[in-house]
C-alpha cells in the first residue's frame, strides 16, 4: 500500500476542527445500494470539541468526546451525532474553560478561586479524566464510550444520550483499562490494566466481565481478575493499548514506553502536568512477550525479548502446532510515537508534516512466534519449525527466547494501522485477511487490505479524501473468511461542494465500492468503533 500521493490543499485540516451536535439524526444521500442484510448501526466515537472558548485542547487525544452513528434501515440511511456527557465535558460547557486535564493538555486552576483555595485543590487527589472519545463496546446488554482511564460512560446506542459514568476501580483492582477489550462469543469480556500487586509493585491485571446475567444483575459487579502480570520495572508501567488472546492463552507485549508514576503524582500535584508529561522511555529494556494460560490463570515465566518496539494495536494471535503466532501494527524503536500527534504537528501544511513525519519511529506491520514448549538445551537454535514464517525465535545462555520478526508490511513512513479482521469467526484462529487505515505520513489517507499468508495487498484511496478504521461486517451467508463480507469507514472529502462526509461501504473481497451515504457536514477524525446487528 506505498503511495505517492500528495496533500498539498491540506485538507485533513478540517478533521481536526471542532464541529457541533445534531439535535436529530439527518438523512443521507445512498449513491449505489446498500446491502439488504446491511439492517443495523455503524456506532463511532472521536473527538469533536477541540477547544473551550479560547482555551485550545492541545493533543489529539485531548478533545471532547462526540458519539457518531450511521443507522441503516430498508436501504436508507441516517446520521447523527451527540456529545457524550461525561464530567470532562459538563463542567468544561457549565464554566467556559478546560476543568479536567486531559491527554495532552493541562487544565489551569480557576481563576476566580484565592490562592489558598488553588493551593489546596492540589491535595484533593488527582482528578483523572472521563472523556471517553476513544471506543464503545457492550457489556452485557448494554454499551460503553471509553478512554484509557478507569471510568467508562454507559450510552443509549439509540438515542446517543449519556446515562451514567462507572468507575471500574470499584469493582475490580485496577489502575485503568484499556479500550480495546476482547469479547467473546458469550458476552464475556476481557480487558488489561495496571495495577499495585504483590509488595506494592507494579503489575498488570486480565479482567474478566462475565456476560448477560439471568438475573438481569449489572455483569461489571461480578467482575475479576483472571490473571496478574508482573512488569519489568517497579514503579513504571509500560503504556499498555491492547493485548492479544488465543483460544488458550492471554498474550502481553510489555514495550520500553514507561509511565514513571512517581512523576504522575509529584508533578501533577505541585506544578501541575498532564499525562504526556509522564511518559518516558527505557532505552535498554527492549520488549517482553507475556504469555499466561486464559482457564487456569497461570502466568508462564519464559522470557521471551525483541528490540524495542512502539506497539498500540495487536491484528491478531493464534495457536499453530506448539507456536503462537502474534501480528502486530508496530513502531520500530523506544521514542514515543505520540509525542508526533499533537494537533500543531497534524494543522501543518503538507511539507512540514512530511517533515516531522521523517523524524518520528518508522512502522511496520510484523509477526512474531513465540514457541510454547522451551529447552534449555537448544541454545543458539532456531525454535521456529512453521513452515509459512521467517520468523525465528532463539534461545540464549541467560534462559532468554530472543525473537526476530518477519515483516509482512513495510512502507516508508506509509502505516499499517487501526486494524480488523473478520473478528467473530477469526479472533484468536489462524487467518488469512487484515483490513487497516493507511497512513500517509501520520494522515488517513487510504484503506487497506493484506493477505498476511502471501503478502498480497488492495487499496481504496480518493484524492483528498480522508478515512477512518475500517470496520469488517460479515454477510449472514458468508462461508470463506472475506466472502460477501463488506468493510464500513468514515470519509471526509473537505473540498467537496454540498456533501463532505460520506459513510463509505466496499466490498472486503477487493475493496471496490458498493455504496456510499453522504451527508452535509463535515465529520471530524473518528478513532474506533463497532457495528451494532
Amino acid at each position: 500500500f506505498v503511495t505517492d500521493v500528495e496533500h498539498p490543499a491540506a485538507g485533513y485540516k478540517k478533521i481536526f476542527e471542532t464541529v457541533e451536535e445534531l439535535s436529530e439524526p439527518i438523512p443521507a444521500q445512498v449513491i449505489g445500494r446498500i446491502p439488504p442484510w446491511l439492517k443495523g448501526s455503524l456506532l463511532r466515537l472521536g473527538p469533536g470539541l477541540f477547544e473551550v472558548g479560547d482555551e485550545p485542547f492541545y493533543h489529539l487525544f485531548d478533545g471532547q468526546a462526540l458519539f457518531h452513528k450511521f443507522d441503516f434501515k430498508n436501504g436508507q440511511v441516517t446520521y447523527h451525532r451527540r456529545f457524550v456527557r461525561t464530567d470532562a465535558y459538563v463542567r468544561a460547557m457549565t464554566e467556559k474553560r478546560i476543568v479536567i486535564t486531559e491527554f495532552g493538555t493541562f487544565a489551569f486552576p480557576d481563576p476566580c478561586k484565592n490562592i489558598f483555595s488553588r493551593f489546596f485543590s492540589y491535595f484533593k487527589g488527582i482528578e483523572v479524566t472521563d472523556n471517553a472519545l476513544v471506543n464503545v463496546y457492550p457489556v452485557g446488554e448494554d454499551f460503553y464510550a471509553c478512554t484509557e482511564t478507569n471510568y467508562i460512560t454507559k450510552v443509549n446506542p439509540e438515542t446517543l444520550e449519556t446515562i451514567s459514568k462507572v468507575d471500574l476501580c470499584n469493582y475490580v483492582s485496577i489502575n485503568g483499562v484499556t479500550a480495546h477489550p476482547h469479547i467473546e462469543k458469550d458476552g464475556s469480556v476481557y480487558n488489561i490494566g495496571n495495577c499495585f500487586g504483590k509488595g506494592m509493585s507494579i503489575a498488570y491485571n486480565i479482567v474478566r466481565i462475565p456476560p448477560t446475567q439471568k438475573d438481569k444483575s449489572d455483569p461489571i459487579e461480578k467482575a475479576k481478575v483472571v490473571v496478574q502480570i508482573p512488569c519489568s520495572d517497579r514503579f513504571k508501567p509500560s503504556y499498555v493499548h491492547s493485548f492479544g488472546m488465543t483460544e488458550n492463552y492471554f498474550v502481553f507485549v510489555e514495550t520500553p514506553v514507561k509511565i514513571n508514576l512517581l512523576k504522575f503524582l509529584g508533578a501533577w500535584s505541585i506544578r501541575g502536568a498532564n499525562y504526556m508529561d509522564c511518559f518516558e522511555s527505557n532505552e535498554t529494556m527492549g520488549t517482553w512477550f507475556h504469555l499466561a494460560t486464559k482457564k487456569t490463570g497461570e502466568y508462564q515465566k519464559l522470557k521471551f525479548r525483541t528490540s524495542a518496539i512502539n506497539l498500540f494495536h495487536h491484528i491478531n494471535c493464534y495457536e499453530d502446532n506448539g507456536f503462537i503466532v502474534v501480528d502486530l501494527c508496530t513502531w520500530k524503536g523506544f521514542e514515543f510515537v505520540y509525542n508526533y500527534l499533537y494537533l500543531a504537528n497534524l494543522r501543518e501544511n503538507w511539507e512540514e508534516v512530511k517533515k516531522q513525519a521523517m523524524m518520528a519511529p518508522q512502522p511496520e506491520v510484523r509477526r512474531y512466534v513465540l514457541p510454547l514448549d522451551v529447552h534449555r538445551e537448544e541454545q543458539g537454535k532456531n525454535l521456529i519449525s512453521l513452515p509459512y514464517t521467517t520468523a525465528t525465535a532463539t534461545m540464549w545462555a541467560d534462559g532468554t527466547v530472543w525473537l526476530e520478526p518477519e515483516v509482512l508490511f513495510s512502507g516508508p513512513r506509509q502505516a499499517f494501522e487501526f486494524p480488523q479482521i473478520n473478528y467473530k469467526k477469526y479472533c484468536g484462529k489462524n487467518y488469512t485477511y487484515a483490513y487497516g487505515l493507511g497512513l500517509n505520513h501520520f494522515i488517513p489517507d487510504r484503506i487497506c487490505k493484506l493477505n498476511v499468508r502471501t503478502k498480497e495487498t488492495w487499496v481504496w484511496q480518493e484524492p483528498d479524501s480522508y478515512p477512518s478504521e475500517p470496520l469488517f461486517v460479515a454477510s449472514p451467508d458468508a462461508v470463506e473468511e472475506d466472502d460477501a463480507g463488506v468493510l464500513l469507514t468514515i470519509v471526509v472529502n473537505p473540498g467537496a461542494a454540498q456533501r463532505p462526509g460520506y459513510l463509505l461501504i466496499l466490498n472486503a473481497k477487493d475493496l471496490t465500492e458498493v455504496a456510499r451515504a453522504e451527508v452535509e457536514v463535515i465529520i471530524p477524525v473518528t478513532f474506533h468503533g463497532m457495528y451494532k446487528p
